[in-house]
């Protein structure tokens, strides 16, 4: 019963490391657009949002929990690079601003008349105080953010869950039609989708979380280690997928009473509004405040730190400061172009550390031979550099007419088949080699 308690902790403990504010605004969305098409929806969105991460997070652990020497396997000049871009996007690049931004759509937006939120000066005034408290609380450690975050994750699984239920009981419409490309391609497009929770990437940096969590138990024996990651992540898994599936479900069930809108931060606080009044309103909006708070200093304290390890002679407090700030300038384009800008920059690392975190699962089986990472890795981002520059609105013809002939590029994920192909040519040059 001990051993049960206890790694349910740490299950609970990763649950509420990957339950960021951002995670809630993104399946409301997909259930709007999937409407009718909500089952292989979910099920992709589920994949990237749940499934891989769980991956991640047991592939790292099994090999010690750092990703950058995880990644010096490749080359170390590939490691440097590739954590840095890791702990930029789920940092001051994309993740951070994002949370000053929720905050403002589902914290404050709902509360201001229609003139109000068209000005850019609610968005910014929110967003100043937002940083502020951030940097004060990155600046100065303390145990409120620990404490506050104990206390958030309960309360905001407890408001999901009584959305959820309420919306089953008393319905607010039934499920809508299917937007554009989700009438034909509802698995792949939220198997995409579920790149914006960035979980998979989290996932990698996660990884040493708890390991240092188990040693500090005194728990140091490997094998130990990694099962006890591999059942704490099983419990953050079942976690996420619930909240999930009730706020795709919510989304997919709220067109009727509340129409078609352009975010989910909008959707959710509008749905609670109509499942439960102003009252369901501003509970909601106390709590993501909060998490989003909690999730910003954690973030912002982490690559601060990891920079500081990369760069000793730039201290840990100005990096502090350089990355709210910049966060801070990110933030008041708006949770809308934020995602926009987001998803080209995922949709080409995305696939790398999905590629990159399977052959840690399994290098084993190729010696770790550098040739195997090398080979997979440049043919997934032959494939994934231009699913980045599509995202962003530009197309090559010629590259694209090559593409097309891959397997699965219809799907959105083209690189799988060339990243097989790049691992077994440099698992046969291994062989040889020997």
């Amino acid at each position: 019963m001990k051993f049960l308690k206890e790694n349910l902790a740490v299950g609970f403990m990763l649950f509420a490391l990957f339950l960021g504010a951002g995670n809630i605004i993104f399946p409301p969305e997909l259930g709007q657009n999937a409407g009718t098409e909500f089952l292989p929806s979910i099920i992709g969105f589920l994949i990237t949002g749940v499934g891989l991460p769980l991956i991640g997070i047991v592939a790292v652990a099994k090999n010690g929990g750092d990703l950058q020497l995880v990644a010096n396997r490749v080359h170390p000049v590939f490691s440097l690079i590739f954590t840095s871009i890791i702990y930029l996007s789920i940092g001051p690049l994309f993740a951070i601003p994002r949370t000053g931004a929720v905050t403002y759509e589902i914290g404050i937006a709902p509360f201001l008349s229609d003139s109000a939120q068209s000005s850019w000066i609610p968005l910014f005034i929110t967003s100043l105080l937002f940083f502020g408290i951030v940097l004060y609380l990155s600046l100065n450690p303390t145990k409120l953010v620990d404490r506050i975050g104990k206390i958030l994750t309960p309360a905001l699984l407890l408001i999901i869950a009584l959305l959820a239920v309420k919306s089953f009981i008393t319905p607010m419409g039934e499920f809508g039609s299917p937007h554009g490309v989700y009438k034909t391609k509802a698995f792949s497009e939220s198997f995409i989708q579920g790149y914006l929770t960035m979980d998979v990437l989290a996932s990698l940096v996660f990884g040493i979380v708890i390991v240092q969590s188990l040693q500090a138990k005194g728990i140091m024996e490997r094998s130990k280690q990694v099962t006890i990651t591999i059942f704490s992540g099983i419990v953050a898994a079942i976690g996420l997928a619930f909240v999930y599936i009730s706020l795709e479900y919510i989304g997919a069930t709220s067109i009727d009473s509340i129409g078609y809108l352009g975010d989910g931060g909008s959707i959710i606080a509008e749905s609670a509004r109509v499942l439960f009044g102003n009252a369901g309103n501003v509970i909601l909006s106390l709590v993501i405040i909060l998490a989003c708070i909690t999730t910003a200093v954690g973030l912002v304290s982490a690559n601060a730190t990891f920079f500081n390890k990369l760069f000793p002679k730039i201290p840990y407090k100005l990096l502090v400061i350089i990355f709210t700030f910049f966060s801070l300038f990110i933030s008041n384009f708006g949770l809308e172009k934020l995602i926009a800008i987001t998803l080209p920059v995922l949709m080409f690392i995305y696939p790398i550390a999905i590629v990159l975190m399977f052959l840690v699962m399994f290098d084993k089986l190729f010696n770790r031979a550098p040739i195997v990472y090398i080979l997979a890795l440049i043919a997934t981002a032959f494939v994934s550099i231009y699913d980045g520059i599509k995202a962003a609105g530009f197309e090559i013809s010629w590259y694209e007419h090559i593409l097309k002939l891959l397997p699965l590029y219809d799907q959105s994920i083209g690189w799988l088949v060339p990243a097989i192909i790049g691992m077994l040519i440099g698992w046969f040059i291994q062989l040889l080699s020997k």
